[in-house]
């Protein structure tokens, strides 16, 4: 049996911190104690933490197209967007794929190119192409009249972890400032300024006409299937009872206090972005993720557009609630593991679980990643 010694680290444990050292056999850890040995890799008191685990990243979008009009080769964006992930210290992943578009262009990846995606991905899982485990979670847009007939087929796919229900309408949820809707739709997905009012008219009766039908078709499917299904950018107590009655059992990015303070209360899995933690506030002028984790209303976190947020978030968490650190690393590890039922197998250090590890050097600026282990093997 191959076995590999990790000794003088602080081990990051889902109860406390520790000096110490693990034993990883065969991709496996097979021992964790307190104190330090003569053998193995010498940590020098750096920390040693399980790996991160990430369920909403658009990443995949930028490295497919790093400009407007500009298409990457499949296989190779998400090859690129897989070292991304590795980087960050994130080995699981849900790649967050868009179905249903809400731009008028006629080159959308989110309606020409999902399927060509999601094959790239099954494909390089099974070819072992990629150093993280990568997941499907749909994200379905339910102003978009045929959503139900592209995702219907999908929801037998073997790496389906979780599909969320969308609404970019303007005027509501995470724009409920028409300006700030413009502003970034003008930006990030290049609508013509002088095309906007037509375009936001356009969403406007998208949504009347589809949205309520989608819903409710992919309420039941999910259902009927067993597949984890969360809202998104809740902003009103209603929201989140809608969601409720539904059988959601995740919200993402919950715009306000009381939509938020309602989904937790209620057993809601709430998930916030690590950007905003990082920037110290929403771009779109939401609530700030800091102040729900200071009420204690937050239980995952993101890094949903920069992979490289989601670390820093956990030492910014830690921080500025002064929460034990093994407690805030939690919200990007352990409780992200047990939201798509793979707690046993990873999202903490322990006897039995895989080797999936990563060490870092914090030096009270900016939190570095030294090494990243999958099943014990170094791929970063």
């Amino acid at each position: 049996m191959q076995e590999q010694i990790y000794t003088n680290y602080c081990l990051l444990l889902p109860t406390e911190e520790i000096l110490g050292t693990i034993v990883v056999k065969d991709g496996i850890i097979s021992d964790i104690q307190p104190g330090i040995v003569s053998q193995g890799k010498d940590g020098e008191g750096n920390y040693l933490l399980p790996g991160l685990i990430e369920l909403h990243t658009d990443n995949l979008e930028k490295c497919i197209s790093p400009r407007p009009g500009v298409r990457w080769n499949l296989d190779a964006a998400a090859v690129n967007h897989d070292r991304d992930l590795i980087s960050s210290g994130i080995t699981t992943v849900c790649d967050a794929i868009a179905l249903g578009d809400v731009t008028p262009r006629e080159d959308s990846l989110r309606l020409r190119d999902y399927a060509s995606i999601i094959e790239a991905i099954a494909q390089g899982q099974a070819a072992a192409r990629f150093s993280a485990d990568h997941w499907l979670h749909l994200r379905c847009e339910l102003g978009y009249q045929h959503l139900y007939d592209i995702i219907e087929p999908l929801a037998q796919h073997p790496l389906l972890a979780l599909i969320s229900l969308m609404d970019h309408t303007p005027g509501q949820r995470q724009f409920v400032n028409i300006e700030q809707y413009k502003q970034y739709y003008v930006g990030k997905h290049g609508v013509p300024v002088e095309k906007m009012e037509e375009f936001v008219k356009m969403r406007l009766d998208n949504q009347r006409q589809y949205a309520v039908e989608n819903r409710q078709a992919l309420v039941k499917m999910t259902a009927e299937k067993g597949i984890s299904l969360a809202s998104h950018d809740d902003a009103t107590v209603d929201h989140v009872r809608e969601a409720i009655a539904e059988g959601v059992i995740l919200a993402e990015f919950p715009t306000t206090i009381d939509a938020a303070k309602e989904a937790h209360s209620n057993g809601l899995l709430v998930l916030m972005g690590a950007p905003n933690l990082v920037l110290g506030g929403s771009h779109s002028g939401n609530v700030s993720a800091m102040d729900l984790v200071k009420l204690d209303l937050v239980d995952l976190i993101s890094s949903d557009y920069a992979p490289r947020s989601l670390l820093q978030s956990g030492f910014i968490i830690s921080q500025q609630t002064h929460k034990p650190l093994y407690e805030a690393i939690k919200l990007i590890t352990l409780n992200s593991a047990k939201a798509i039922n793979l707690d046993r197998q990873i999202g903490s250090l322990a006897v039995g679980k895989k080797a999936d590890l990563i060490t870092v050097h914090d030096d009270g600026i900016i939190p570095r990643i030294l090494e990243v282990y999958k099943q014990g093997d170094r791929v970063a």
